[in-house]
């Protein structure tokens, strides 16, 4: 069984799923890929990009984990997630037999993907956890970071065959299902609190008179420089946080990793403060950025800033 499965085209998914094409992995006529979404749409439109390739859409996420011997899942949320893995009769869990795969690519709670492995080890299956770090762009050009932990047979037979297509680097921790979420919390809470210091470095700046545009500029040539500062300073001055990656998913990352530190003993308190500042965010219902980029995080820095160019801004 040669052909390629693809749950969840959103955000993520589309542009991972199109890598899979373009690269010669999944659409031919002998290996298609096999796609579904919750939005039927979704799955339509990227078929229609790909007139020329066999893109076959099923109706269940079943009915993908029958048709295909491995099958990638990207959704949104844990909700998500376990919604579609669990659904009754037409949920991944329900397509899982002897030598079926799925390899989880979301960041869950390392308790959502021990469940999952345990139930698709027990329908004897394979099951490889493999969240990654990067956003909409880097899916979408193949520049995804793998964080990996599960079946290493299965990590090794995709690794030069799905993961490259999709990533620029594939890491395995182990087969302790659970070790790569644990990296990817540690990567974004990282992340998240970076962009927070940042945005209150830039809200500094435009306070006391400084350009902020000089300001990213001059960052961006010491030893603090950071690809995330170059990508998202500039838009951030302009207020433009069309979604990449979601503050609330950044939220939900670094809240989980809060409470991985603390299940682990491990001071925590600069990242727990940026969590409590993304969280504020998130619920702030008069900002409404929950669905915007996670860079929106500047605005809640300037609502709560009681400088003049934070009031008049």
């Amino acid at each position: 069984m040669s052909a390629i499965g693809f749950i969840g085209i959103g955000i993520m998914g589309e542009g991972m799923a199109a890598r899979l094409i373009t690269e010669g992995i999944a659409g031919s006529e002998d290996k298609p890929l096999v796609i579904w979404n919750r939005s039927a749409e979704k799955c339509t439109a990227l078929a229609e990009k790909f007139p020329d390739k066999n893109v076959v859409v099923k109706g269940t996420a079943r009915e993908v984990v029958e048709a295909c011997a491995v099958t990638y899942s990207m959704l949104s949320t844990p909700e998500a997630s376990k919604a579609v893995f669990e659904m009754e009769g037409d949920g991944v869990l329900a397509g899982v037999s002897e030598g079926k795969s799925i390899v989880d690519c979301a960041t869950l709670a390392e308790v959502d993907m021990k469940r999952m492995n345990d139930a698709v080890v027990a329908k004897g299956g394979r099951f490889l956890e493999a969240p990654v770090s990067g956003s909409k762009a880097p899916a979408a050009t193949g520049a995804l970071i793998f964080l990996c932990a599960g079946s290493e047979d299965l990590f090794k037979e995709i690794e030069n065959n799905g993961l490259n297509a999709m990533g620029k680097a594939s890491h395995y921790f182990g087969s302790e299902v659970g070790r790569g979420t644990r990296a990817k919390l540690v990567v974004n809470s990282l992340m998240g609190t970076m962009l927070a210091a940042f945005g209150e470095a830039l809200a500094l700046s435009e306070s006391v008179g400084l350009d902020p545009n000089k300001m990213i500029e001059i960052i961006g040539q010491g030893a603090i420089q950071s690809p995330v500062y170059a990508l998202k300073g500039p838009k951030m001055i302009v207020k433009d946080h069309a979604p990449n990656f979601p503050l609330k998913h950044a939220h939900k990352d670094m809240a989980l990793a809060s409470e991985m530190a603390a299940r682990a003993k491990v001071e925590f308190s600069v990242m727990d403060r940026a969590e409590e500042l993304f969280r504020s965010a998130r619920e702030d219902t008069e900002l409404n950025v929950g669905d915007e980029d996670f860079s929106a995080i500047f605005e809640k820095i300037h609502k709560e800033s009681d400088s003049e160019f934070s009031k008049q801004r």
